[in-house]
């Protein structure tokens, strides 16, 4: 996807920003591509951003949920466990240091944090918003494992036994969740092989005995 740096700034003068969003957006797209990232960098972001763009929802929403992409994985560490919050904290001051209404702003921050546990979210935007999240999980075979590989360089400092452990309670989680999908949208595109998918990870994941 091209055209990022303009992409937010207009984003954010639809939103009401009164302060030039051109710096916001550099340091958001600096911070999607931070070395370290293997997952969680600015393709993630362009993916999301893709699968937002697929959907039929109200302009003002799609805006909400489109500042809260940029947002939401603006600060990723695997060492750290409260990413979402310090996202949804950047989000809330640099919004409003721009001149963002305070209402979209703290929508915006809710949406974010609504990331940490993919809901369930009480509202079509919060649903949405850990569909698009989690719709990698959907994906065909070459792209899941992709993910899977990627998630794994992002740990890399973690011993492999306890990864498997550790990876092997998330994706079970996730396959635990009944529906997976909030939305019917996503359901009918990716419940089916997002459920295969996990299924084959645990899997690939077994500890040998």
């Amino acid at each position: 996807m091209t055209g990022l740096p303009s992409r937010f700034c207009s984003l954010l003068r639809r939103a009401g920003a009164t302060q030039d969003p051109t710096p916001l957006g550099d340091a958001l797209i600096t911070a999607w591509s931070e070395p370290g990232r293997r997952y969680h960098d600015v393709r993630h972001l362009e993916d999301c951003l893709t699968q937002l763009d697929d959907l039929e929802v109200d302009p003002a929403t799609r805006d909400m949920l489109e500042m809260a992409l940029w947002f939401h994985d603006a600060v990723y560490d695997p060492r750290a466990t409260d990413n979402e919050e310090r996202s949804a904290r950047w989000a809330t001051e640099a919004l409003a240091a721009a001149g963002v209404p305070t209402a979209a702003v703290n929508e915006v921050a809710r949406l974010v944090r609504l990331t940490r546990e993919h809901g369930p979210a009480s509202d079509e935007a919060g649903r949405l918003m850990c569909d698009i999240d989690l719709s990698i999980l959907g994906r065909a075979v070459d792209a899941f494992d992709a993910y899977e590989r990627s998630i794994r360089a992002e740990y890399a400092w973690v011993p492999e036994e306890a990864f498997r452990h550790g990876r092997s309670r998330i994706l079970e989680g996730l396959l635990q969740r009944d529906p997976l999908f909030q939305t019917e949208t996503f359901r009918r595109r990716f419940e089916s092989s997002a459920r295969a998918n996990l299924r084959r990870a645990l899997a690939g994941l077994a500890v040998p005995t």
